[in-house]
């Protein structure tokens, strides 16, 4: 029998063989990709002098494909990397792992869009692996000590963002025109439509129709949520999941993949249902892989829990609950941490009757997210650290992504920004909202210098509060300190996430416009 060095060294050598096939197969497909780009230019040209939309839909089908062909490769690198490292002692986050779930995720958003669908829905899953491939980026750049190839998979990660974010910018090309790209005729998608499921966030636990319950005392089906899921995606018959966590606390780390659709997890109320982890980037996890519970699965809803992140205030980057679900409802929950306490990751997203504490970025991510009637507190930080509610992670102006933030309350227990540019087109709104007396009158803050002060988009409108007055806000180009109430409504439930289209079918209290 060979012994297990030799069978390390055999299998990174395989590995390094692949990595020179990928890299060759990419080298060339890249001058294809070039040549392609230009065509698509080209394309895109020529379709301002054609009606035809066929045509139009073709080309830009056929630069999603090129896109998809890149992720497969990608994938298999990756795939091949995680199978050389399994023997190798490595520290606890591997973000090759990272890199494999989100390419998961994006090769299944590109085969939807294969497929005719909505525009809105096109927009908002190319957006979504454009960011997919920035947080693969970003946990190699995090954790570069802890793998010896991570620079070849960066390498083939650029690649792959290069492609999409050309298919991002033909669709937006085209979608700016007055016809739609795709078919007038299509209907958007609802990950929840039975008549029995309309009333699923209002009904009493009586009234629902439980798949498991979850109850540490052994009364329940399950234990823990983590068994809960298995036995579930196990036993799924393709519609909604729901899982009763009975009051209690529950030290574990949950993830939903994106194949696990259609969750709903009910708890029996904030402070009495919790669910808590650790995970930090401190302790040695990619910001990623630090999250207490995520949600990767279209149509996740949560209701009646909390989701914390105990890791500690020195702890660096520490997730309490990270969603990158289309189409996902948090309600009537809690979501407590430090340092990043919530990863609004990807996707359209609404928050709802939700209590969000935390103090460095504590909202961020790049997702379309809306929060409403949610009670926002940035808690003390440590000695020498600044709060700042929100780092919107927005890096195409093609993105549909940004945060909003409408009739809410927002105070603080010491001095705190509104928010600061994660990303070079970062984009936050805050509209109809009590700002406390501890918000900085400049309001916003920079990341780093003049960056992204130019190209992000910040607004406000109709605040009130101590904290609301706009005569010492800052004088960026890209902040808007009144904006009208047409720009207003393009950041509403209706403008921004189509929530009009999906939300009445989970049940939750929600405004479609602007709060009268």
């Amino acid at each position: 029998m060979a012994s297990s060095s030799s069978i390390s060294n055999h299998r990174i050598t395989k590995t390094l063989m692949t990595l020179l096939i990928i890299n060759f197969l990419y080298q060339t497909q890249t001058t294809s990709a070039v040549t392609n780009s230009n065509s698509n230019s080209h394309f895109s040209r020529f379709s301002r002098h054609r009606s035809s939309s066929s045509k139009t839909k073709q080309g830009f089908l056929a630069s999603v494909q090129e896109s998809m062909n890149h992720a497969l490769l990608a994938r298999s690198l990756a795939f091949n990397l995680t199978l050389s490292h399994r023997t190798a002692q490595v520290h606890v986050a591997d973000p090759i792992h990272d890199c494999l779930e989100l390419l998961d995720d994006t090769l299944e958003m590109l085969s939807r869009i294969t497929s005719s669908v909505a525009d809105e829905d096109v927009h908002t899953w190319l957006s979504a692996t454009l960011t997919n491939q920035d947080t693969c980026e970003q946990s190699l750049q995090e954790k570069s000590n802890s793998h010896k190839h991570g620079i070849a998979m960066d390498f083939v990660a650029r690649n792959l963002s290069s492609l999409l974010t050309n298919s991002l910018e033909l669709f937006v090309s085209v979608k700016s025109k007055p016809r739609r790209l795709l078919s007038e005729n299509e209907q958007f998608p609802r990950f929840v439509t039975s008549s029995e499921e309309r009333r699923l966030l209002e009904a009493s636990v009586e009234e629902l129709k439980i798949d498991a319950v979850v109850a540490a005392d052994g009364s329940g089906t399950h234990k823990t949520v983590g068994e809960a899921l298995l036995a579930s995606s196990l036993a799924s018959s393709g519609g909604r999941t729901v899982i009763h966590l009975k009051a209690g606390t529950y030290k574990e780390n949950i993830n939903i993949p994106t194949k696990q659709k259609n969750v709903m997890l009910v708890g029996d109320g904030k402070g009495i249902t919790v669910i808590v982890g650790s995970r930090s980037n401190g302790g040695g996890y990619t910001t990623y892989k630090t999250a207490t519970v995520a949600a990767m699965g279209d149509g996740f809803i949560a209701r009646d829990i909390t989701f914390v992140n105990s890791a500690g205030p020195s702890s660096e980057q520490a997730v309490a609950l990270r969603v990158g679900a289309d189409k996902s409802v948090v309600y009537r929950c809690s979501v407590e941490g430090y340092q990043d306490s919530l990863y609004t990751h990807s996707k359209r997203q609404f928050y709802r009757d939700t209590d969000i504490t935390g103090t460095v970025d504590f909202i961020f991510g790049n997702s379309a997210a809306v929060f409403q009637s949610c009670n926002i507190v940035a808690r003390k930080p440590l000695s020498g650290q600044t709060n700042f509610v929100t780092a919107q992670g927005r890096s195409n102006p093609g993105q549909n992504t940004g945060i909003s933030i409408q009739n809410c309350k927002i105070t603080a227990e010491s001095t705190t920004y509104l928010g600061r540019p994660w990303k070079e087109y970062s984009r936050t709104v805050v509209m109809q909202s009590f700002l406390g007396g501890s918000i900085h009158p400049s309001g916003w803050s920079p990341w780093s210098g003049g960056f992204g002060l130019k190209t992000l988009f910040y607004g406000e409108f109709g605040n009130s509060g101590p904290g609301s007055s706009v005569s010492g806000r800052v004088k960026w180009t890209g902040y808007h300190s009144s904006l009208t109430v047409k720009e207003a409504e393009g950041f509403t439930v209706a403008g921004f996430i189509d929530g009009a289209m999906w939300l009445p079918s989970t049940g939750v209290s929600f405004d479609s416009g602007l709060v009268k």
